[in-house]
């Protein structure tokens, strides 16, 4: 009995998915392996963490002598833009 077109497409579908499914699975599990492999013989080393530097809060930021020049400045700002 010859086999239809149909019949012939589907074998092919088949036999395609199937063999796309084996080899995305064999992949899997070789990139575990490896991933295991590496983990275990090649362990990543421990980095400690730096110790956090505490940052000033905005109320002690700046401190008053800096808080005076910046304010010079846009005084001297303000009066030069309303002369010129």
């Amino acid at each position: 009995m010859q086999a239809t077109l149909v019949e012939q497409a589907f074998d092919l579908l088949i036999f395609g998915m199937g063999t796309v499914f084996v080899f995305l699975t064999l992949l899997v599990f070789a990139v575990n392996l490896m991933s295991r492999f590496v983990q275990t013989f090649f362990p990543e080393p421990v980095i400690e963490e730096a110790p956090v530097v505490k940052r000033k809060t905005a109320s002690d930021a700046v401190d008053p002598t800096t808080l005076a020049v910046i304010q010079a400045a846009i005084r001297q700002h303000r009066d030069k833009q309303s002369r010129g």
